[in-house]
């Protein structure tokens, strides 16, 4: 069997809107955290993330935040991409409670990473859709940047 390589292909930088809480859930906190526009810039994909989804979490007692997003950017040339990103996020308590302060936190100090499925319908891009993508995070006080990788 050949390992998989990773192809950077974007930069997405994920403006968000303030946390809505939703209290307990049957797994832990729920909250939805509005994914409000943003940009994506990098080698094969670049454009604008659409006011239009959301990132709708479960933090669990011991700290980590499942990560739940749907939300969709539209390519520079005006093709419109779906993207549905799962991952987890979790560190010292420290870190995690400065990040809940809106502290500027290093993104190594702490473990963020997605996997993510892009779908279109614009032919231009239709090998997102037969692609699976690996994203490494960083959460800062209003946004979330993902560095998006092609897993080869």
């Amino acid at each position: 069997m050949i390992p998989p390589e990773l192809e950077f292909i974007c930069q997405l930088k994920v403006q968000l809107a303030p946390i809505r809480e939703m209290g307990p859930g049957r797994a832990g906190q729920r909250r939805i955290i509005p994914i409000i526009g943003g940009t994506v810039s990098g080698p094969r994909l670049s454009g604008k993330i659409v006011n239009l989804g959301a990132d709708w979490q479960t933090v669990f007692d011991d700290g980590l935040a499942q990560l739940d997003t749907r939300y969709a950017f539209e390519t520079d040339d005006g093709a419109l991409i779906e993207i549905i990103n799962f991952g987890y996020r979790h560190g010292p308590e420290e870190v995690i409670a400065a990040l809940a302060r809106g502290e500027d936190v290093p993104a190594d100090s702490y473990y963020m990473r997605t996997h993510a499925r892009l779908e279109t319908g614009d032919s231009r891009y239709a090998w997102v859709n037969k692609s699976l993508f690996l994203g490494t995070g960083k959460r800062d006080k209003e946004r979330v940047v993902i560095d998006l990788f092609l897993i080869r």
